[in-house]
């Protein structure tokens, strides 16, 4: 992590990203922010609807899973959040939340929270997977590229995002090498977050939706950057194990069992440093090659 006036001005205008301003009874607006992409990122819409639901719960209720579908493509424009209060039960609340533009519906979200309790305890092992200290960032990567990047991914691959991914399999970025087998990427804000779990929690949504659909790709040695294959999120689950801090570093393993009908399956877990398995999320998504 840095303490740069830069590195903070970033995790700034992204916390400021996820603050959204109350319009009426639970109705919320958001800010967009433009990543260079023709629609706004899906992450952003994630993390905000998710900040919806979570102002209208509880605090002593944390979200422990989320479900969500892409409607259609949104614009880099305000968002409007509209919240549900589905129930509100004894132990369990669930939210439904719809985000709009111009009067249209561009995605839905439905969030389960819980009050803390006590139970049995497993996970998943952390696999072994080389640490990030040492590794190139993504960003780094990119702009390595320079001119191999297809124009409309240049200023995308130049934009900091406040998060700072830097992915485990150093492969060719444009033309990567067919291989069997998952990926794993570090991740965190690149300076200290609010002590608000809340906070946290809406930005691992946020930063879960980016790499996520490469896992269908890597079996097939292709990438988003070659500018060969249009891809889009369809939906996206996520479910919350345990406490953490997105302002350290999270691995983020990704497998993909299956691609067929010009979709992609794709699931991710995510570890912090010392093994802990702190959520998992699950995305399908549309994958078409270009001639």
């Amino acid at each position: 992590m840095t303490d740069s006036p830069t590195a903070a001005r970033l995790v700034d205008d992204l916390v400021a990203l996820m603050r959204l301003r109350p319009v009426a009874e639970d109705c919320f607006r958001g800010e967009s922010e433009d990543l260079g992409t023709p629609a706004v990122f899906g992450g952003q819409v994630l993390g905000q609807a998710l900040m919806a639901a979570s102002l209208t719960v509880a605090s002593d209720r944390p979200v422990h899973s989320m479900h969500a579908y892409f409607l259609l493509p949104g614009e880099h424009a305000p968002i409007d959040y509209s919240v549900d209060r589905v129930r509100d039960g004894r132990s369990f609340t669930t939210r439904h939340v719809l985000a709009r533009q111009q009067d249209r519906i561009i995605f839905e979200l439905t969030a389960s929270f819980q009050t803390i309790d006590d139970g049995i305890e497993h996970q998943l092992a952390m696999p072994e997977a080389r640490g990030p200290e040492g590794l190139q960032s993504e960003l780094a990567q990119r702009v390595a590229l320079g001119d191999r990047l297809p124009p409309r991914w240049q200023v995308k691959g130049l934009l900091p995002h406040g998060i700072e991914y830097r992915r485990v399999e150093q492969d060719d970025l444009i033309a990567p090498l067919a291989r069997e087998g998952g990926s794993a990427v570090w991740m965190r804000a690149v300076a200290p977050l609010p002590d608000d779990p809340v906070v946290h929690r809406a930005l691992l949504a946020y930063a879960s939706d980016h790499g996520l659909l490469r896992a269908a790709m890597v079996p097939h040695g292709l990438s988003f950057l070659s500018g060969k294959v249009r891809a889009a999120s369809l939906d996206h689950a996520m479910w919350f194990h345990r406490d953490f801090r997105f302002d350290d570093w999270l691995l983020y393993v990704i497998d993909s069992p299956s691609a067929s009908g010009a979709r992609g399956l794709c699931r991710g877990s995510l570890f912090t440093r010392d093994g802990k398995l702190v959520a998992s999320t699950a995305q399908e998504g549309m994958l078409r090659v270009m001639a």
